[in-house]
């Protein structure tokens, strides 16, 4: 990792002060951390969420790389990457972070018209609109390019009929950026990219609850749901385009989201030491899971190398590429390989859902290893990764 010249140190060291001054106390305890992230994509309404909302802002670091005319901090990536590094180093977090800033805001740069950007961006940075995303259909998941609900040109506005599902944070939201197809003689080249208001009449959300109790996704049911044309982003029929790119910031963001551990957060083989205990040099007692949590940590240093790599390239002026299907697969891997590790460690302690008995970060190590089963199929299965790898990395394959 490349030191910080002394100009950029210096304005991390001014940033981190700005955080540990205005970061809300009543918001740094783990009981406030985890309310936090249950509730994503939601925002919280306690006044204390709501301060470090205004507060970060004003200051526009919601999305500090965006333009100052979007509400945003301006910033050169270098120094936008300080913010959301220091956010993370001191505890605190981004109370924009949402689709809108790590997924529609990043694809309306490069693809929306000035109108579109005015309209929807300052909304995004300020944290006044949540999106969610309107991609997956009952018989369009992986193969995404089948998807069926339609968008009919009526002359002044498309009437859109379908139904999407699997919709994380639909049930809050207040608009979707979603694909339509708009001609039904071709795949790819048939479907569009459109926003949709989610208080049109004729749109109907039905929450899945899932064996949490909880409803983070829904079925969303459009029927005769009016879009207005100026809500078409990029051309009519070329919205695949502007969807793969849209993924790449999703798998980018995915992989270098704030949160990328949850339940008990120390090292493996800390952990290990505490539940299995130590041999007579102060190693972890059973040999053969030694062996196992270093490869874990070859393997999650190897990670941490490659999205330093992709940090590196974000600093060259260079977006997400193919190379986030990379890092998105080794992400879930490594992610996955340590929710196992702890549960076997843990033994019975690692079994419990809830009750007494059992330590709050147990509970939680054992709940984020059975969501982190979903880490390989959500932004793409690992099976759709390796194909983009094969094509458009290795040429392995013609491309589409």
């Amino acid at each position: 990792m490349q030191a910080l010249s002394p100009e950029l140190e210096s304005f991390r060291a001014r940033v981190r002060d700005w955080i540990n001054d205005n970061f809300p106390a009543e918001l740094r305890s783990e009981e406030k951390q985890e309310e936090y992230y249950q509730y994503l994509p939601r925002y919280p309404q306690a006044p204390d969420f709501q301060l470090w909302k205004e507060r970060v802002r004003d200051k526009g670091w919601g999305t500090p790389g965006w333009p100052l005319a979007y509400g945003g901090g301006g910033l050169p990536t270098e120094r936008a990457r300080i913010v959301a590094t220091e956010l993370y180093a001191c505890g605190a977090y981004n109370p924009m972070t949402g689709m809108g800033t790590s997924m529609l805001g990043p694809t309306l740069l490069e693809y929306g018209n000035d109108t579109q950007k005015a309209a929807h961006l300052p909304r995004i940075s300020r944290g006044e609109v949540r999106w969610c995303q309107g991609y997956s259909e009952p018989g369009s998941g992986s193969d995404l390019a089948s998807l069926q609900t339609k968008a009919e040109d009526k002359g002044d506005h498309y009437l859109v009929n379908g139904q999407k599902i699997w919709t994380s944070g639909s049930l809050w939201a207040d608009w979707m950026f979603c694909l339509v197809r708009t001609d039904p003689t071709v795949k790819q080249e048939g479907i569009s990219f459109l926003l949709i208001d989610m208080k049109t009449p004729g749109i109907e959300v039905r929450p899945i609850e899932i064996i949490s109790g909880q409803s983070p996704f829904s079925e969303v049911f459009f029927t005769d749901v009016v879009v207005p044309k100026d809500n078409l982003v990029g051309q009519l029929n070329r919205g695949w385009t502007i969807a793969k790119r849209l993924l790449q910031f999703e798998r980018d963001a995915t992989t270098n989201r704030r949160r990328q551990m949850a339940g008990d957060t120390r090292p493996v083989a800390e952990i290990a030491k505490h539940y299995v205990g130590v041999d007579e040099a102060g190693r972890i007692a059973d040999a053969d899971l030694r062996a196992r949590i270093i490869k874990h940590m070859m393997h999650f240093k190897s990670l941490t190398l490659m999205q330093q790599q992709m940090l590196d390239a974000t600093k060259a002026g260079q977006g997400p590429s193919e190379a986030s299907s990379v890092a998105k697969n080794a992400q879930a891997a490594v992610q996955q390989e340590r929710g196992e590790l702890l549960i076997e460690i843990m033994g019975y302690q690692g079994l419990g859902w809830d009750g007494a008995g059992y330590e709050r970060t147990e509970l939680e190590t054992t709940r984020a290893f059975l969501s982190n089963k979903a880490m390989s199929i959500y932004s793409g299965t690992h099976e759709i990764q390796n194909n983009i790898i094969a094509k458009r990395m290795l040429g392995l394959l013609d491309h589409q």
